[in-house]
């Protein structure tokens, strides 16, 4: 199972984004425990400082903006 970080404060596109990862793990059938995290502390724990960011298994792999669906695949399968 993946350990997936969706990172930012609750705006449009973090929650877009969080569906996205959702919606991808389901394509690929890939089991994700997907996690809203929104404390600015935690966040900048990661170094991130656009949101939304993507931390998958303790890995930061995307950091402001929507990701494109073809990165979330190659991400969510390594």
């Amino acid at each position: 199972m993946k350990d997936v970080k969706v990172l930012g404060p609750g705006c449009k596109r973090c929650q877009t984004t969080e569906e996205m990862v959702r919606a991808e793990a389901q394509r690929l059938g890939v089991p994700v425990h997907v996690e809203k995290v929104t404390d600015y502390a935690a966040i900048a724990g990661y170094g991130i400082a656009a949101t939304p960011g993507i931390v998958i298994d303790g890995k930061v792999v995307h950091a402001g903006g929507l990701p494109k669906a073809e990165d979330l695949a190659k991400w969510l399968s390594d």
